[in-house]
C-alpha cells in the first residue's frame, strides 16, 4: 500500500521559512517523479514544484527564486523549501508521486503565511 506523508507544515510569518517532507512508503521511490501542490481556500489546486528521479526540477513562476524541491531517494523522501514566503503562499501542500499513468496523493499539510 502507498502512503504519501507530509509534515512540516504550520503557521508563520511573512519573510520567514518553512521546510516540508514528504516520506513515501509502499513503492520503488526512485523511480517516481516526485512533486509539490497546493490549494488555496477556494481556488484550484496547482503545481508548485516538481523533481525527477534523477533531480530534475521544474518550478512555478510563483516560486522561482524562493522555493527549492528536493528528494533523498535514500531516505525515500521529498522537501520542499520555502523562503521568504508570502501571504499568498497560505494553502494546503500536497505530496505527489507519479510515474507513468501511476498517481499517488498525500493527504496534505497546512501552511498558513500571516502578514
Amino acid at each position: 500500500q502507498v502512503q504519501l506523508l507530509e509534515s512540516g507544515g504550520g503557521l508563520v510569518q511573512a519573510g520567514d521559512s518553512l521546510r516540508l517532507s514528504c516520506a513515501a512508503s509502499g513503492l520503488t521511490f526512485s523511480r517516481y517523479a516526485m512533486g509539490w501542490y497546493r490549494q488555496a481556500p477556494g481556488k484550484q489546486r496547482e503545481l508548485v514544484a516538481t523533481i525527477t528521479g534523477v533531480g530534475r526540477t521544474n518550478y512555478a513562476d510563483s516560486v522561482k527564486g524562493r522555493f527549492t524541491i528536493s528528494r533523498d531517494n535514500a531516505k525515500n523522501t521529498v522537501y520542499l523549501q520555502m523562503n521568504s514566503l508570502k501571504p499568498e503562499d497560505t494553502a494546503v501542500y500536497y505530496c505527489n508521486a507519479y510515474y507513468y499513468v501511476t498517481n499517488y496523493w498525500g493527504k496534505g499539510t497546512l501552511v498558513t503565511v500571516s502578514s
